[in-house]
């Protein structure tokens, strides 16, 4: 039987999940279909000061955006990692660097000849090893695709920006392609009693909008695929307890350091984006262990400058819906679900799942067998980052505060629980497929928490101690000479 071809396109929302959906959908269907945005102005967006994970890179270089075009419309920064302090112990820190540690060998990765150094009485720190980290804490950045005479790769790094600046900037772009922006709210959705779809929706202005395919950008209200359709939520708040969170933005302070902060505070933590017009704050807690108002004095005591606004308080539940794909609605965004920007994949999930969306599009007209793999990709991505976010609260040694010692002792998700249990034992992580977090960024929030494998590979046994102490003294050099040459990241920003 014929199904109804898909010919307008209607993306319900914009911020930075509608226009990032429409900006690619204007990229590659651009001449296939036709694609209408419908936003108001009155409703505000959650969008504040945003850190992004090195991916949104190909995505601007899909559309054929300049990073110094991007970087200026956005009042963007440097980011090449995220520090993490007080999470595993009080006073305790390391980062989550992008990019390699080290030097990895056939068939094993540095971090193993980096253990068995430790029980040689080599005392060294993992994260000398890391290009990254050292140019972060040197505030320190230029490209760098390689590091010079090696085969060892450069720097990775991904960027902090306004995410309300970002979303302006691919409205401006996407209607310069043909997307139709309209002004409006929606009175009413209607619905087609045959067949459960979306057939339009009627703005308060009186004009009806109709489409075949329904985009639902509307945030955490998921007009269109939850209170019109119903598909239902699946829960995630007893892995993740954080409920809430306020967020302020503040004066620019100096330096502008390329990485962003996580600071652990008695029933969450506090992040710290800087942009080159100020500096982004937040404080994510559980209600159910601090009172909303204790969580904003805090964040309010802990700014590096003077706040710009009032604190604005954002309520959520973490998990996903069941379907993110349901009928003729894809959600995308916080209305497909929410997981807190503890690792900064917000803005990854959107530019992801438009990807998906953009790969499974419907041809001759939608059929359940797409929808299905749509829907089976889209709730593997977002289960392995939910895992890689529990483990941060899961393995901490504080015990200061009800909400920490909840955290040890939760039950997790039988994936992650297998993870940890083999790195533990045996000192290998092995990335899962569907998995947006390589090894070495594995390898790096467990070691950083304080999970020490008690074995290694036995392939580190190869080099015998005085070929390790040259290998790490090697490594070093290389990395430092390198950190040595690039000009700090203020200086490389105006460039």
């Amino acid at each position: 039987m014929r199904v109804q071809a898909v010919q307008k396109v209607i993306i319900l929302g914009g911020g930075t999940a509608g226009w990032i959906t429409a900006s690619l959908m204007a990229k590659v269907l651009g001449k296939v279909v036709s694609i209408e945005l419908i936003e108001s102005d009155q409703i505000g967006t959650v969008g504040v000061g945003e850190a992004t994970i090195p991916p949104i890179q190909n995505f601007n270089a899909a559309l054929g955006i300049q990073e110094s075009e991007f970087l200026r419309a956005t009042k963007g920064t440097i980011k090449l990692g995220i520090q993490f302090e007080n999470w595993w112990k009080q006073n305790s820190q390391y980062m989550h660097a992008f990019g390699n540690i080290g030097k990895n060998f056939p068939f094993c990765d540095f971090h193993h000849f980096w253990r068995r150094a430790q029980d040689l009485g080599i005392e060294q720190d993992y994260w000398d090893f890391s290009l990254n980290y050292q140019a972060a804490i040197n505030n320190k950045f230029a490209p760098v695709q390689q590091i010079e005479g090696t085969n060892l790769p450069g720097i990775a790094y991904a960027y902090h920006f306004d995410a309300g600046l970002y979303a302006q900037f691919l409205r401006d772009w996407s209607i310069q392609r043909g997307v139709v922006r309209t002004e409006g709210t929606v009175a009413k959705v209607n619905v087609d009693e045959a067949t459960g779809n979306i057939r339009s929706l009627q703005l308060q202005d009186g004009n009806e909008k109709s489409a075949d395919l329904f985009v639902d950008c509307t945030g955490l209200r998921a007009l269109l695929i939850e209170q019109t359709l119903n598909t239902g939520y699946e829960d995630w708040s007893h892995w993740l307890p954080c409920d809430s969170a306020w967020a302020v933005p503040c004066e620019r302070t100096e330096p502008l350091v390329p990485y962003t902060r996580s600071i652990a505070h008695e029933a969450g933590w506090q992040w710290r984006i800087p942009l080159t017009h100020r500096t982004g704050n937040g404080i994510v807690f559980s209600s159910k262990f601090c009172d909303p108002e204790q969580a904003k004095a805090t964040l309010l005591a802990n700014l590096d400058g003077a706040p710009l606004n009032e604190p604005r308080l954002i309520q959520f539940k973490t998990g996903r819906r069941r379907k993110q794909w349901h009928k003729n609605v894809v959600a995308i965004g916080l209305s497909s679900g929410f997981l807190e920007p503890l690792e900064s994949t917000s803005i990854h999930l959107i530019q992801s799942c438009a990807t998906r969306l953009i790969k499974c599009f419907p041809h001759e007209g939608i059929r359940q067998q797409e929808v299905d793999e749509f829907n089976r990709q889209s709730a593997l991505e977002i289960e392995r980052i939910r895992d890689f976010i529990i483990l941060h609260y899961k393995a901490n040694e504080r015990g200061d505060t009800d909400f920490w010692r909840y955290c040890q002792q939760m039950d997790i998700p039988d994936t992650l629980a297998r993870k940890i249990d083999l790195f533990k034992s045996t000192g290998k992580v092995f990335r899962d497929y569907d998995d947006l977090f390589t090894e070495a960024a594995w390898q790096q929030v467990l070691i950083g928490q304080g999970v020490t494998p008690q074995d290694y590979m036995s392939i580190a046994d190869s080099l015998s101690r005085e070929q390790l102490q040259d290998l790490f003294d090697s490594l070093k050099t290389l990395i430092n000479r390198t950190v040595d040459k690039l000009p700090p990241h203020d200086a490389y920003l105006p460039r």
